[in-house]
């Protein structure tokens, strides 16, 4: 959403209070819930996202009072950053706000940053837009090779960005992909999503990328705001995501929170999923397939076994035999498998192991 559109939003926002004020009404601010009990799986679309129910912020009501003065005070802070064009953390806006009341009232406006954080969520929910549109960044979290070049537009300069020729480093993923950057020429039949910095570095010195036509993407665990906002927008332009991970719940949970979002962005839906992503392995199932693979199994601990029982209790998860088979199977042997262990083999080996399963279409729904 462009600096323009996000202003107006703010602006319409506060536009709307004062013709409560002068219809001598209590000003309101009315958001979605974002509480467990509001989070729904949307078996039509593929992704978690928030349900009917909203709660309304009333400035006559003295158990709201402070947290609606805050809601619009976020809001006004946030609207002076787009303007100046600068861009802050959301720490940064904490201590922006932090003593707004004034240095001589013995009363911090905000207490403690997980205030302003829940506020910031609230924002975007109830005005359809992310924190990033409003000027609010995240930690940088991933790193993409590939032939696809990136104009990138910060700071009253323009970068070209090549990420087919940033070495053994690759390109760092910005917090905000969407404002001020565009992908001018992606050339690749699909991405490829590694779990591992380490095994994305294995296959980026083969070459893989180059090799096999692909946009190869390490979240460096679980991904970040970023990542997910760049694969969905690869995802828009009709490239396949596959996603390779450890064998275990935890490895898992990174695919499916890359697929169907997390419950704790459900409220931005779609933005933050790619409910048409695939997973390559690794898999209980490699154990049969790879005898060296038997030798190279690790004990899983009793969380990784909670873990896995919790993930079986997920609907979204439950409705896929193939996936009830993989968790019940780590339950029942209590053994998990590192991707690294493919490089058991031999080094290269992760690489064909890829290309197999791709080219065989051997993934999980």
């Amino acid at each position: 959403m462009g600096e323009k559109e996000t202003i107006e939003k703010l602006e319409d926002l506060g536009k709307s209070m004062i013709k409560q004020v002068k219809k001598r009404e209590s000003p309101t601010f009315e958001t979605p819930l974002r509480s467990r009990g509001n989070i729904e799986y949307d078996k039509s679309v593929g992704f978690l996202r928030l349900g009917a129910k909203k709660e309304e912020r009333k400035f006559l009501n003295v158990a709201q009072a402070k947290t609606f003065m805050q809601t619009v005070a976020v809001a006004n802070k946030t609207k002076k950053f787009l303007k100046e064009g600068l861009h802050t953390s959301i720490r940064g806006l904490y201590y922006q706000l932090k003593f707004s009341l004034g240095e001589n009232l013995d009363e911090s406006l905000f207490e403690e940053q997980t205030e302003s954080n829940a506020l910031i969520e609230d924002l975007e929910v109830a005005m359809g837009i992310k924190r990033e549109d409003l000027h609010l960044t995240t930690d940088r979290k991933g790193v993409v090779a590939g032939n696809m070049i990136v104009k990138d537009t910060f700071a009253g300069e323009e970068t070209t960005i090549d990420c087919s020729k940033q070495g053994r480093s690759g390109w760092m993923i910005p917090s905000d992909v969407d404002n001020g950057m565009e992908f001018v020429d992606v050339k690749a039949d699909y991405v490829l999503v590694v779990e591992k910095d380490a095994l994305w570095q294995r296959l980026n010195e083969d070459r893989f990328w180059k090799k096999e036509k692909c946009i190869l993407i390490t979240p460096k665990g679980q991904a970040s705001r970023g990542t997910r906002r760049l694969l969905r927008r690869l995802a828009d332009k009709g490239l396949p995501v596959y996603v390779f991970t450890d064998c275990d719940a935890w490895g898992w949970y990174i695919y499916w929170t890359i697929k169907t979002g997390s419950m704790t962005l459900a409220y931005l839906g779609r933005d933050f999923s790619i409910p048409e992503a695939r997973f390559l392995g690794v898999t209980m199932a490699d154990i049969d397939e790879f005898e060296f693979l038997k030798k190279l199994t690790i004990k899983a601990k009793p969380i990784d076994i909670k873990r896995a029982e919790e993930m079986l209790s997920y609907p979204w998860i439950n409705v896929h035999p193939e996936w009830v088979k993989e968790l019940k199977r780590v339950v029942r042997d209590k053994r998990k498998i590192e991707q690294d262990a493919l490089q058991g083999k031999r080094l290269t080996f992760v690489g064909e192991y890829i290309r197999k399963k791709i080219k065989g279409k051997e993934w999980l729904p």
